[in-house]
């Protein structure tokens, strides 16, 4: 039997698998593929906890963005969401967006094809 602590410290080591979820107006397109090419190269540069960060623009609507991404545990996460970089990135996106704010979702993994 374990205790709430244990099952607490349990939680904050469990990998964070997190989809993000997107749409921009067209003329803004550009100016966000640009500040995802500086961003996640920055990410993988300063976020060791980062496990994976991966942006994908949709094929048929350039407009439509997806980020996923895998932070190490509850540390990581907070690490990465108040970097100056996620600042910056804000600032770079939060201008073209349409329809909508971002929408985050929070996954738990069931299998990977990965070590």
């Amino acid at each position: 039997m374990t205790d709430a602590g244990t099952i607490d410290q349990k939680v904050e080591l469990m990998p964070i698998q997190t989809i993000a979820e997107y749409r921009v107006r067209p003329e803004g397109v550009a100016a966000v593929k640009r500040a995802i090419e500086e961003f996640v190269p920055w990410v993988k540069a300063h976020e060791p906890g980062t496990r994976m960060y991966v942006a994908w623009q949709h094929q048929e609507d350039p407009t439509r963005f997806v980020h996923f991404f895998i932070f190490e545990d509850e540390a990581a996460h907070e690490a990465h969401a108040k970097s100056d970089a996620v600042k910056r990135f804000e600032a770079a996106y939060r201008p073209w967006l349409a329809g909508g704010e971002v929408v985050f979702t929070d996954y738990n993994m069931i299998a990977t094809n990965q070590e």
